[in-house]
């Protein structure tokens, strides 16, 4: 009977890169959106009158809904005007899904070489290859 199989040991050294890898991979995948939005628009001071709720399109329900959470019109102002834009860009999606299904690939056949390895390293090579 052969030997249990022993997977090779990873030195302390390329787990702390691995797992400095890994981390600063996350810290720039949360920062990126950050540092590349664009700078909002300078208002131009003077020239607008103050808002109030009726300009702004509240209804008094919705008027309600902010003084519970405590913001006033001047405040909300930018918030209601600044509508989020869920536009989506055809190059930028076309883009994304060929990453991820090139990671996909990528994955697969290392994975099925890794395997292929252990069954060779545990069982010997394939009778009539």
């Amino acid at each position: 009977m052969s030997k249990p199989y022993e997977p090779p040991v990873q030195s302390a050294a390329g787990q702390f890169f691995d797992t400095l890898v890994v981390l600063v991979l996350v810290f720039a995948s949360l920062m990126a959106p950050l540092m590349f939005k664009a700078a909002p628009a300078a208002a131009e001071a003077g020239d607008k009158p103050a808002p109030t709720w009726e300009s702004l399109n509240q209804t008094p329900a919705m008027v309600e809904q902010w003084d519970k959470l405590g913001v006033k019109v001047d405040a909300a102002a930018p918030m209601v005007a600044n509508r989020f834009d869920y536009t989506i860009e055809p190059l930028s999606l076309l883009l994304t899904v060929a990453v991820l299904v090139g990671y996909f690939v990528f994955v697969l056949r290392t994975s099925d070489r890794e395997y292929r390895e252990v069954i060779r390293e545990r069982f010997g090579s394939a009778k009539g290859n």
